[in-house]
């Protein structure tokens, strides 16, 4: 059995891992994505073998993975940090209410 003080160890230990692989997630954003877009802008160029496309309109694509790998950057800071946006935890305290609100009238029928 879970004493009160294991159970709280073990939440704040998953915190720290879901914003520990938050961070994660950003600095590969930041890398991956900084990479290709030199390569797009033909800074790196040089570096590529000759087999390698060298058009900038090979990499085309690199601008919608940006804009779509932003996109679930910004989803999953929202998720990440839950608590600091008072909007989502009301949200949450109301989804729960309605549950609990619907499984009450079901059990009283």
């Amino acid at each position: 059995m879970m004493t009160n003080k294991q159970t709280a160890r073990e939440a704040a230990k998953k915190r720290v891992q879901e914003i520990k692989g938050y961070y994660s997630h950003i600095t590969i954003f930041v890398i991956v994505n900084g990479i290709l877009y030199l390569l797009k802008t033909g800074m790196l160029t040089s570096l590529l073998p000759k087999a390698f496309p060298k058009e900038s309109y090979y990499y085309d694509w690199i601008n919608g993975n940006i804009l779509i790998w932003t996109l679930i950057l910004i989803v999953h800071t929202l998720i990440v940090f839950r608590d600091k946006f008072t909007f989502v935890k009301k949200w949450e305290q109301r989804q729960i209410q309605k549950y609990m609100d619907k499984d009450n009238g079901e059990t009283h029928k």
